[in-house]
């Protein structure tokens, strides 16, 4: 086998999160590629050759399963944001409950109780929060605003019918490309490290309708007039919505990754935050603060996590990556106390600013990293909840979380690798996963929600 050799085969699974095994009998050997479901006969070109396995990229499915169907989004294929949008959605919850149980059982030690996958109350524009790239669908290609195409670190597919976000996104989405088209300014070219539109942020709360806008630029191009976007600002007034715009904003951003962060924020019009209600209590979420980006799911989330977690009264529980603090506030009216941690500053502040609105005086929060600011606590948990990023616990991080010795702890896994690895300190040095359950935030992706209860042996 030699890389850029073409193949057909079958794929026979599919791990978490996207990784489809073809076996080749004529080469006894394994191909992991992605984008593909269980069944399906493909096509695929060899890009690595390794020892025992190789990595391939699917030309053409030959041959569909019994079950794929029609998308609903006409970009499904072309945008890399949805994988799974050709299965039925009792098929999606299916395959990741497979996956998931696949991964834990081999992860766990001894029994532990399994509850499944539980579906997302929306299964299209569920999405409270969409970051559009801008680019070019092609080299040299006309100006385009929407998601990254599919295996493409460069180009840009325009998602004007994206089906994940309801229709106020899509016409937000085609009024600031138009804008930016009438514009004649380029984009930010990743390699070359210049030019001026960099990313669209939008959020829109499912239970206020409050929507914040946010235009991500660099501040290469000096002659870009105030009016040049207060002509933006209007046009997005004008627009008839569902929802309500509460704030507009631009935001400079000179950095060399290919990511959201923010140099310097103006307020175009009205304010830079907005609110959302989960579970009863109020939320004023910032621009770039973490917020679950499913609402209606998030609340079966947190209604998990806090079955999970117990008896809380006269308890100090500490939420650690604690974001805005809706998991503090959502367990403070039954807790003693609640000491939130998280490292985005503007989510801390309006984690305290959630606090009071909700009239809870039990909740403190701190902002900084969770192994630095963990020993200036001056507090001893008797549970903790982590609801950590992508990557995981920091090990070194972890060690100190563990050393509180907590009789239960509740993890909370966008990324239930991350956790897989994270769980061989924890039951190494004393804890056990007593029950499990996923929680489907992601409808037609390849992500889910993991929430863990662990005790101590």
């Amino acid at each position: 086998m030699k890389k850029g050799q073409i193949y057909e085969g079958v794929i026979e699974s599919v791990d978490f999160p996207n990784k489809g095994k073809v076996f080749l009998q004529e080469e006894e050997k394994s191909v992991i590629v992605k984008n593909g479901l269980p069944g399906q006969k493909v096509r695929f070109s060899v890009n690595k050759v390794r020892k025992e396995k190789a990595e391939g990229r699917i030309l053409e499915v030959l041959e569909k399963t019994p079950v794929e169907i029609t998308p609903i989004c006409p970009h499904f294929g072309a945008c890399g944001g949805c994988t799974y949008q050709n299965l039925p959605y009792e098929e999606q919850v299916r395959l990741k409950e497979s996956q998931i149980r696949t991964m834990m059982d081999k992860a766990v030690e001894g029994d532990y109780v399994w509850e499944g996958v539980i579906e997302s109350p929306l299964k299209q524009a569920y999405r409270n929060k969409m970051e559009f790239s801008f680019g070019d669908e092609y080299k040299d290609g006309p100006l385009a605003l929407g998601m990254h195409k599919r295996g493409s670190f460069h180009d840009i597919v325009n998602v004007e019918q994206c089906q994940i976000v309801d229709e106020d996104y899509r016409k937000i989405l085609k009024a600031t490309l138009a804008w930016a088209r009438e514009s004649s300014l380029p984009y930010y070219h990743r390699m070359r490290h210049e030019g001026y539109f960099r990313h669209l942020l939008v959020r829109k709360a499912v239970k206020t309708g409050e929507i914040l806008i946010d235009l991500v630029t660099t501040a290469q191009e000096p002659y870009v007039l105030e009016a040049d976007l207060n002509r933006w600002s209007e046009s997005l007034k004008a627009l008839s919505l569902e929802g309500k715009i509460v704030g507009i904003l631009h935001t400079c951003n000179d950095s060399v990754a290919d990511v959201v962060k923010d140099e310097g924020t103006k307020i175009l019009y009205g304010k830079d935050y907005f609110y959302e209600e989960l579970l009863g209590l109020k939320f004023k979420i910032t621009p770039f603060s973490f917020f679950q980006t499913n609402s209606l799911g998030a609340e079966v989330l947190y209604e998990k996590a806090r079955e999970y977690i117990g008896e809380t009264k006269d308890k100090v529980v500490f939420d650690l990556y604690s974001g805005t603090g809706t998991i503090a506030q959502i367990l403070a009216p039954v807790a003693g106390k609640v000491v939130g941690v998280e490292i985005v500053e503007e989510a801390v502040e309006a984690a305290k600013d959630n606090a009071r609105l909700n009239g809870l005086d039990n909740c403190t929060f701190w902002a900084g990293d969770v192994l630095k600011v963990i020993d200036e606590l001056g507090e001893v948990p008797d549970l903790i909840v982590l609801d950590p990023p992508r990557d995981g616990v920091n090990p070194k991080a972890l060690r100190k979380i563990i050393d509180f010795g907590v009789e239960r702890m509740v993890y909370i896994a966008c990324k239930p690798t991350s956790f897989a690895r994270d769980l061989e300190m924890l039951q190494g040095r004393g804890y056990k996963v007593e029950r499990m359950v996923c929680v489907d935030l992601f409808p037609g992706t390849v992500h889910v929600e993991t929430c863990v209860l662990l005790g101590r042996k």
